[in-house]
């Protein structure tokens, strides 16, 4: 069944579009899916489907305005276009960055400068969604700590668009002709034009979500297929009238399918890819039943004057809110619970009412920089600038706050420092006292590289992803070959094989790939979208890594790995921590049969999965707080089981759970240390302090090997 339709009037004697109440309304309903979403994440799983509603409708309107003026005057004038942007969106922008970068120089410790300071300045010149993207950062990461301007990579996109629409609908006249009138055929042929890069846009959308989640959803052109989708609508119709009943459907069917993105979505959720489609193609058929002039069954609510003003502070309340949300933890002192949500909220509305009044309406009518294209780019230019400025003075400040901060910093001493702490016989007053410093800088990197491994091997390098290095402790005439292969949870215990090897005279070689376990198993992805490697480079890495550990035959291989969050399934039924014990036991005997001691260095407990990675800077003088369960901070792990199954000496499990935990709780902090770096990795000089550990369970009988 297909909508009866009628056409519509000529383009000359239709009346002005009126405003439409129903677009406002959206718009507030994807500022409060958004903002909700960032407040209560459990509750509001799919909020992010905003910025997707915002898409459609930029693509609606901008491609509707342009098409008029193509229309009235056979041409886009380009600079006034540009200008009418620039005063409409960057005043209130660059005030809220400038203010967030303050923010981070009074309140975030200055460790966190300089990733706030590169997104700031990729903010300001709107290309943060491309920073994001070459950083592999998910929207809902837990390994990041999100900066106060994470959130302009979908504003970063929508200038893109702005800058390239006009472009393609003004070539799409050039290819039909100059003249115009109604329903041409030159408007078809815009219509096509902007069909196929819908289309392109939406497949590519779809792969990479597939192939590379993390950078698909920020990229730009995974998300033209949105603005696309809007521009067909402005396009085509206009030159139909819905009847009431259909209107009615659509709008409800849209409704329905915007609001259960909301609830339905979360952040295992594949997105953009297909998902996406559900809250775009709803926020369509909102907007294509709002072509009927009569009232439809929403328009008394959506006409309502909250919702209305809601709409209008849209952008200034998307610009304000997420710094609040970054921020007001280190200013309170106090994780975000609700009272000090709504508390945000509350704040962020009035900022947003004060900035929508007193910076984003005045700023388009402000007239040093109106009737002038180039007024308007110095004016930009300037405020870039400005923004610029506050930028590198948080960067420079970076810089000179930890100019003395190195991975090769001397350790703290003392019987009670650290794991020492928990070490079986201690008699520690108070093991779990507040550390004196919980900054994470230079000297707790866990992935810090010597001067020893200066040198690369040529095998197992993958595109730009360099994954083996070669350091020499023996300067030259080392006394052992040994590896340390996995992923960054291998990574996180070089700081302790490095300081054995140092000691000892090892050569040490490294390889390890983020995200991807070092066992013969059927790989199929992470358990968190920010854990995302590429599945079928992973695997090829795995095989051929194993392979060179058994032709080089070393006399230690050190290896570990994220086990517990990497999904494995080979289709057997089998459990999967099983599937996972079996392929490690695989690799182990094979590396254990060419002759090599393998060492097994179980995972520590859990750190942001269970806790936030900020706990212990929130906790002040009670970092017990951030202490969580042992059964959940330390579940079963594969490589624990995969070591108690082999029964062979030259197969040894150090797991050193003990020294993070006791028999109830396992610790953000021991010994005075912070045990973690970030959410999931351990801090470098914890590592250090178990290199003793480590070394007593190597020179130990196999009896005492399980540490």
């Amino acid at each position: 069944m297909t909508a009866p339709v009628t056409a519509a009037p000529p383009a000359a004697a239709r009346p002005r579009a009126p405003f439409r109440t129903d677009i406002q309304a959206l718009r507030a309903v994807a500022i409060g899916a958004v903002v909700l979403n960032h407040l209560w994440p459990t509750v509001f799983t799919g909020g992010y489907v905003g910025v997707d509603v915002f898409f459609v409708i930029s693509g609606f309107l901008i491609t509707g305005h342009l098409w008029g003026e193509l229309e009235r005057t056979g041409r886009v004038r380009l600079g006034a276009f540009y200008s009418r942007r620039i005063r409409r969106l960057l005043p209130a922008a660059l005030l809220v960055l400038t203010v967030a970068a303050a923010l981070v120089a009074l309140f975030l410790p200055y460790t966190r400068w300089a990733r706030n300071a590169g997104e700031i300045a990729a903010s300001a010149g709107y290309v943060e969604n491309w920073f994001l993207s070459a950083m592999s950062v998910n929207y809902s990461a837990l390994n990041d700590s999100a900066s106060v301007a994470q959130h302009y990579w979908s504003l970063s996109v929508e200038e893109q668009f702005y800058l390239i629409w006009p472009l393609l609908l003004a070539g799409a006249v050039l290819w039909g002709g100059r003249r115009l009138s109604g329903a041409s055929p030159r408007r078809r042929r815009a219509f096509t034009a902007l069909a196929v890069v819908g289309v392109l846009s939406f497949a590519a959308s779809v792969v990479f979500t597939a192939v590379t989640p993390a950078q698909a959803y920020f990229i730009t052109f995974t998300r033209a297929w949105e603005f696309a989708v809007g521009g067909l609508i402005a396009l085509g119709a206009t030159l139909v009238r819905v009847s009431k009943p259909w209107a009615q459907t659509l709008s409800l069917a849209g409704a329905v399918a915007v609001v259960a993105s909301v609830f339905l979505y979360d952040h295992e959720t594949a997105f953009p890819g297909v998902a996406a489609a559900l809250p775009a193609l709803g926020t369509a058929a909102i907007i294509i039943a709002g072509t009927v002039t009569r009232p439809l069954w929403h328009t008394r609510l959506s006409a309502a004057a909250p919702v209305q003003w809601l709409g209008g502070v849209s952008y200034s309340l998307y610009l304000w809110h997420w710094p609040l949300i970054v921020v007001a933890p280190f200013a309170l002192s106090m994780e975000l619970r609700t009272p000090v949500k709504i508390g945000i909220l509350a704040v962020a509305l009035l900022l947003a009412w004060a900035t929508k009044n007193l910076v984003e309406d005045p700023g388009q009518r402000w007239r040093w920089w109106s009737g002038s294209v180039r007024r308007a780019v110095g004016g930009m230019v300037a405020g870039i600038l400005v923004v610029l400025l506050c930028a590198g003075a948080l960067l420079v400040g970076s810089q000179l706050r930890g100019a003395d901060d190195v991975p090769t910093a001397a350790l703290p001493t003392g019987s009670c420092v650290g794991p020492d702490a928990l070490a079986p016989g201690a008699d520690c007053p108070d093991a779990f006292a507040a550390p004196a410093s919980v900054e994470m800088t230079a000297k707790n990197e866990y992935f810090y590289t010597p001067p020893e491994c200066g040198g690369f091997l040529d095998i197992l390098s993958y595109g730009d992803k360099q994954t083996t290095t070669r350091c020499d402790f023996g300067a030259g005439q080392p006394t052992a070959d040994v590896w340390l292969v996995g992923d960054s949870h291998a990574q996180q215990w070089q700081g302790a094989v490095f300081d054995l090897a140092r000691e000892r005279g090892w050569r040490v070689t490294t390889s390890y790939y983020g995200g991807c376990p070092a066992a013969d198993v059927a790989f199929r992805g992470f358990r968190e979208p920010w854990g995302q490697p590429d599945i079928d480079q992973c695997v090829r890495w795995s095989r051929e890594v194993a392979g060179e550990i058994a032709t080089e035959r070393p006399q230690i291989v050190f290896t570990s790995m994220a086990a517990r969050e990497q999904i494995v399934d080979d289709g057997s039924g089998s459990p999967e921590i099983d599937q996972f014990a079996a392929g490690l036991e695989r690799d182990w005997t094979r590396w254990a049969d060419a002759g090599s001691q393998v060492v097994a260095l179980a995972d520590p407990p859990l750190n942001g999965v269970v806790r936030s990675p900020d706990c212990l800077l929130l906790a002040g003088d009670d970092p017990v707080s951030c202490a969580r369960p042992r059964a959940e901070a330390q579940p079963a792990d594969p490589l624990v089981v995969a070591a108690q199954a082999i029964d062979r000496p030259d197969v040894r499990l150090i797991d050193l759970t003990d020294r993070f935990c006791d028999a109830s709780l396992c610790y953000a902090a021991v010994g005075g240390l912070p045990v973690y770096y970030d959410a999931d990795h351990l801090n470098l000089q914890f590592v250090r302090l178990l290199a003793p550990v480590i070394a007593s369970t190597l020179d130990a009988g196999p009896a005492q090997a399980a540490g």
